[in-house]
């Protein structure tokens, strides 16, 4: 059999159904509650999701992180500030975050407003990182151009010999939230009828709206 074209491929989403009725009157409750289900169906990187920032010459990019935290202030991620993401949001710091549990025929999107975290949350989160990640996060210049992987294997060396096995957090390091003022839940259905249930922050109160697929 002749494997099918790009244009061939089809699947039928079938596994669930999601209406206004049995979604949470708050979206960080109705996140949470599939995060959980995502994570309880062990999943591969349930907590992974792809971060969309918009550059000073409006060039938008994509990359996937992992969210270390979640709570009513927002969504939290821990990365380079000086990378090419925390550049972006140093100079546009509106973004966008989606989640896609694809055994699950679920995805979630999610944007809002960036900060940087309390520096004292950074702090926790390095000191309960591997040594190693720890050693790494000194030694890349993440999104600089180097010569090879040797140049970070040396500088990893370098890292480890002058802090031994206590790094101190690097002051180019730390989290990021993103204040949540709009997500959208999406769940697969048969011949493409979609699902897919918005909250907008209006005033202070979200509301809840049905869009077509």
């Amino acid at each position: 059999m002749d494997k099918p074209t790009l244009a061939e491929l089809r699947k039928s989403y079938e596994r669930a159904e999601l209406d206004e009725d049995s979604c949470a009157d708050d979206p960080l409750q109705q996140f949470s509650a599939w995060l959980d289900e995502a994570i309880k169906s062990e999943l591969p990187e349930p907590n992974a999701m792809t971060l969309a920032t918009v550059g000073a010459d409006g060039r938008p990019s994509t990359r996937v992180v992992l969210i270390k935290g979640c709570d009513a202030r927002g969504i939290v991620w821990f990365t380079n500030y000086d990378s090419r993401k925390g550049r972006e949001l140093a100079h546009q710091p509106c973004a966008a975050l989606q989640f896609h549990w694809v055994e699950l025929e679920r995805v979630v999107r999610i944007e809002g407003l960036v900060s940087k975290v309390e520096p004292e949350l950074s702090d926790a989160y390095y000191a309960s990182r591997p040594l190693d990640s720890r050693i790494g996060a000194w030694a890349s210049p993440q999104s600089q151009p180097i010569a090879s992987r040797a140049v970070l294997v040396a500088a990893a060396a370098k890292v480890a010999a002058r802090h031994m096995l206590h790094p101190p957090r690097p002051p180019h390091w730390g989290g990021y939230r993103l204040a949540p003022d709009r997500f959208e839940f999406w769940q697969g259905r048969p011949s493409r009828l979609h699902d897919r249930i918005r909250y907008r922050l209006d005033a202070g109160h979200w509301l809840r709206e049905r869009l077509a697929p």
